[in-house]
């Protein structure tokens, strides 16, 4: 079990980094958008 999670981490290591850079951003977003009505 451990070693086919590490085979997938090894696979899967661009796609990972993608899929962390897209839910910051998204997190980033969120924030921004409940925080214009205070600066509004």
């Amino acid at each position: 079990m451990i070693d086919q999670v590490k085979t997938v981490i090894a696979r899967a290591d661009r796609t990972l980094v993608h899929d962390a850079i897209g839910a910051i951003a998204l997190m980033t977003i969120f924030v921004a958008t409940l925080h214009i009505p205070v600066f509004v």
